[in-house]
């Protein structure tokens, strides 16, 4: 897990489970299913968890399942483990364990608790899979909690610098794709909460997308002026408090008449309260709150 010191370099791996080092960069490079850190050359140093993972997955490949087959048993998480080794079992979801382990960490200011528990869940799961499916659904719950008035600032701000500080750590590592369209991802006016739009705009960077992140809420003749600069062919709203909705869909009207080549996209749960009259008059708008629905709301606009 990544808690533990990388001691083994990819040779070494390679040798270990008899799988060329060009295949487990490209495993990596492509799930994202183990995180090795680097050393100061820039060399993979693997854990032992690490080891464990890929040779999990070998077996799994070589008893007949395509490595994207194995990744995916992994993702979907049906997992425990026996012996030191993660093994596939139905019906068990350690992500969902993970999120409220966390939760528990947060809501008692245990930082070393928290970051040793994200750790974890990098050395298990994928990128996307820990940002969505762990932090993103660990949002919702400290957002619901918040405004409920279950818990205090206190609370809502130390889990958010926390969160905020592990998922700035990767916001610029990924390579941007020339050919992906632009867009803006800026919070809805009023909106000052931005880990949900942090997480998304880190889904679309992993798709090579040149994202313009502009964070808390900004005046509309700022948005008008990014505009005309980077000439977006998306832009994203975020919006978490039931307060700003209003307002958010009203700039989404005026965007809508002013630039109509332009996708306007809208994210954060505070959407989820909306009226059914009004998700269905904005439903081309709203992005959902799952993987599967951003991939298939960006398919029909690309």
């Amino acid at each position: 897990m990544e808690t533990e010191d990388g001691k083994y370099n990819i040779k070494a791996v390679s040798k270990m489970l008899g799988i060329q080092a060009g295949t487990l960069r490209a495993w990596e490079r492509r799930y994202q299913m183990v995180a090795p850190k680097r050393n100061e050359s820039g060399h993979r140093l693997y854990t032992e968890e690490h080891v464990r993972i890929l040779r999990w997955l070998q077996d799994k490949v070589n008893k007949g399942f395509t490595i994207s087959q194995a990744v995916s048993l992994l993702e979907n998480n049906e997992l425990e483990e026996k012996e030191g080794l993660l093994l596939v079992q139905t019906g068990v979801d350690q992500s969902i364990a993970m999120a409220d382990k966390l939760l528990q960490s947060l809501l008692v200011f245990d930082e070393k608790t928290a970051h040793d528990i994200i750790n974890q869940a990098f050395s298990f799961f994928t990128v996307d899979k820990v940002l969505v499916d762990i932090l993103g659904t660990l949002l919702v719950k400290i957002g619901d909690l918040w405004e409920n008035s279950k818990i205090t600032t206190a609370h809502e701000h130390f889990a958010s610098s926390i969160l905020r500080s592990r998922i700035g750590m990767i916001l610029h590592s990924f390579p941007q794709n020339p050919m992906m369209p632009k867009a803006i991802a800026v919070c809805g006016p009023g909106e000052w909460h931005e880990l949900g739009l942090l997480i998304f705009t880190l889904f679309l960077r992993r798709r090579g997308f040149e994202v313009i992140y502009l964070g808390a809420s900004i005046a509309e003749k700022d948005i008008d002026e990014v505009i005309k600069i980077v000439k977006p062919k998306f832009i994203f709203f975020s919006c978490t408090m039931k307060d700003n909705v209003s307002a958010t869909l009203q700039l989404t009207e005026n965007l809508v008449k002013s630039y109509e080549y332009i996708h306007i996209g809208l994210g954060g749960f505070a959407f989820d309260t909306i009226s059914e009259k009004e998700k269905l008059k904005y439903h081309e708008h709203i992005l959902g709150t799952s993987r599967n629905e951003w991939e298939s709301w960006l398919k029909t606009r690309m």
